[in-house]
């Protein structure tokens, strides 16, 4: 072999090895997008704000009707609508980033699945309404989507509660080296 069929040799295992570099760093990347972003919409979700608001929208009747919108004002009061537009807009929120694949749907099914279809249960009507009274037919369009996933995602697959569905979980064997405290040192 030549000087020159080895330099080649190498110049293509370089540009292979790069291209493999590149497509690792690329996935690791696109994994910690995933994570960060599963994380902050875990941290929304459990804000006091958002608690409140969940917990008071869930206290409305089921499916009210046109007569029933004027209740919402009435069971949560004066700042009610303000909680039924924070629960709308982070369903919305998770709607798009799920479309986008910035998150997957086991994801949102594992966090949010019951509220989210609670909560259309409940708001399914007055989003219908601020449609019209918007006239735009964009208002919560997301929220609707995304409770129509988790619904068709329901029908073929009735929910079953994590404990379970993994009651034979066991945590991962450690090895020696991961253990809290050295053996050496133990009481």
């Amino acid at each position: 072999m030549d000087l020159s069929t080895l330099a080649n040799l190498i110049n293509a295992f370089a540009v292979t090895a790069g291209v493999i570099f590149a497509a690792a760093q690329i996935r690791h990347y696109r994994q910690r997008r995933q994570r960060e972003a599963m994380l902050e919409l875990v941290r929304s979700f459990q804000s006091p704000a958002f608690t409140s608001a969940l917990r008071r929208v869930l206290s409305l009747p089921d499916g009210a009707d046109t007569q029933q919108l004027q209740k919402i004002r009435e069971v949560l009061g004066p700042d009610g609508e303000d909680a039924v537009y924070l629960v709308s807009l982070t369903w919305e929120s998770i709607g798009v980033l799920l479309f986008r694949h910035e998150l997957t749907l086991d994801l949102v099914d594992d966090f949010f699945s019951g509220p989210i279809l609670l909560s259309w249960k409940k708001l399914q009507v007055w989003a219908e309404q601020w449609r019209r009274e918007l006239k735009r037919e964009t208002g919560s369009e997301w929220f609707h989507w995304l409770a129509e996933r988790m619904m068709e995602r329901e029908r073929i697959e009735p929910p079953v509660p994590a404990y379970i569905a993994h009651r034979t979980w066991r945590e991962p064997r450690r090895r020696f080296t991961e253990t809290p405290y050295n053996s050496d040192s133990a009481p």
